[in-house]
């Protein structure tokens, strides 16, 4: 227990709907030293303790990101991990996997430690980094995952990049295997990719940019899926987006091996057609699909084959974007929307609330094996108190954090955070 946790008083949330993994009612839940210490209806209000309430608020775990770019080390031009951690807090998130494409790249312990210790000292977003698969993220070699993994890396990837080589791949999801530790890959065959902008559509050609094919997504799938049999290895694609690719996912956990996904809001709230006139913000990686796509995205959410949505923030100094289309360089933030966007799928019907909510916070955790995540007795008190039904504006220049490169910019969101709790204390509100 920390010394701020024992000299935090306690907190009450009144009358508010609880919502976890196994959890759903309209109660109370008390918080003392830092953590759950009980929940459920009329708990009473002990002398002294801050009491919380908000009509209509659902108080939920801490969402748990499993993918986002911090900036730092290397492009803090682009984000800090403070600047992060504010817009994570405002987003409800307080648990963060950050990716290892920095410079220098996550391939050595001791920035493994130093990204550990960083995020402690924010004193609201925990960070855990995955390590990187191959040295510098080159894709040449691979890096010490046994001494990473040693170090406090929770997976390994190589963040934006794929890991192109099968015979890496395959080295790497044996040594893996060997510890108990997932392989993430970014599912976008090198060779179909390079050089493109768009998906390549009828789109793509009226605007004059250089298509990506939607099959190079599916053909990695593919290729991975094989080598994650061979070798008994986890695999976990990162923002996967077609349907194609979903389906051979679909049909990997069928079998089941050990092949894991998640997907990012762009690509179930948004299709190609959010380029409009070469609008740079919309310029992620993965590209954004057509409309079968993302419906196909939605449907995989809803029937359980995305195991997990991640931000997929990816911050960009506005020089990065003030470019022309193909030359802007690809990346959305994400962090302060991500509730929000996932939300919209509950307001349409595709979603119910309590799968949303597991979607962000208890399933990522579990492929983890965090032990934040869920609303039990004795677990941290990482919370979320937000409003599933009040309405902001994603505005670029007054998000929270220092990158505003959303795809997002000028959408109308249900969904408003009130406050965030990291170990008890108020973060956000």
């Amino acid at each position: 227990m920390s010394p701020d946790a024992r000299s935090t008083p306690d907190t009450l949330f009144a009358g508010v709907r609880l919502l976890s993994e196994g959890v759903d009612l309209v109660g109370d839940l008390l918080v003392r030293d830092g953590r759950i210490l009980d929940f459920g209806p009329n708990l009473g209000r002990p002398d002294e303790a801050i009491v919380v309430e908000e009509d209509g608020a659902v108080l939920c775990p801490g969402l748990v990101d499993l993918r986002a770019n911090l900036g730092e080390p290397g492009f803090e031009y682009r984000e800090t991990i403070a600047s992060a951690a504010q817009a994570a807090a405002a987003g409800g998130v307080t648990t963060l996997v950050a990716l290892p494409d920095t410079k220098p790249a996550i391939d050595d312990p001791a920035l493994v430690y130093l990204l550990r210790s960083r995020g402690e000292a924010t004193g609201s977003l925990t960070i855990l980094p995955y390590g990187a698969v191959t040295r510098g993220c080159r894709g040449e070699e691979l890096a010490e995952l046994g001494l990473l993994r040693e170090a406090g890396a929770v997976a390994f990837s190589d963040g934006a990049r794929a890991i192109g080589s099968p015979r890496l791949m395959r080295l790497a999801l044996s040594y893996a295997r060997g510890f108990g530790a997932r392989i993430v890959q970014h599912p976008e065959d090198p060779s179909l990719a390079e050089g493109g902008a768009a998906t390549e559509s009828d789109l793509a050609t009226r605007q004059g940019l250089p298509g990506i094919p939607a099959a190079a997504e599916a053909i990695l799938v593919a290729r991975d899926i094989r080598l994650a049999e061979l070798t008994g290895g986890a695999v976990h694609f990162a923002h996967v987006s077609t349907g194609d690719a979903l389906e051979l996912i679909r049909r990997a956990k069928e079998s089941g091996l050990s092949v894991t996904c998640d997907t990012a809001p762009p690509y179930f709230d948004l299709n190609e057609t959010a380029i409009g006139d070469f609008r740079t913000y919309a310029k992620l990686s993965p590209p954004l699909r057509k409309e079968a796509d993302r419906l196909a995205v939605a449907a995989a959410l809803a029937d359980g084959t995305i195991d997990a949505i991640a931000s997929d923030h990816q911050p960009r100094d506005a020089d990065d974007k003030r470019l022309p289309f193909a030359q802007a360089a690809a990346g959305g933030v994400g962090l302060a929307t991500l509730l929000g966007v996932t939300l919209a799928q509950v307001h349409n019907g595709s979603l119910s609330l309590p799968a949303a909510i597991a979607l962000l916070t208890a399933r990522p955790a579990a492929l983890l094996g965090l032990e934040t995540g869920r609303l039990a007795k004795g677990t941290p008190a990482d919370l979320c108190l937000f409003h599933p039904e009040r309405i902001w504006q994603v505005e670029a220049g007054k998000l929270p954090g220092k990158a505003q490169n959303t795809p997002f910019d000028g959408r109308a969101l249900e969904g408003v955070v009130f406050g965030t709790w990291k170990a008890g204390r108020r973060v956000f509100g």
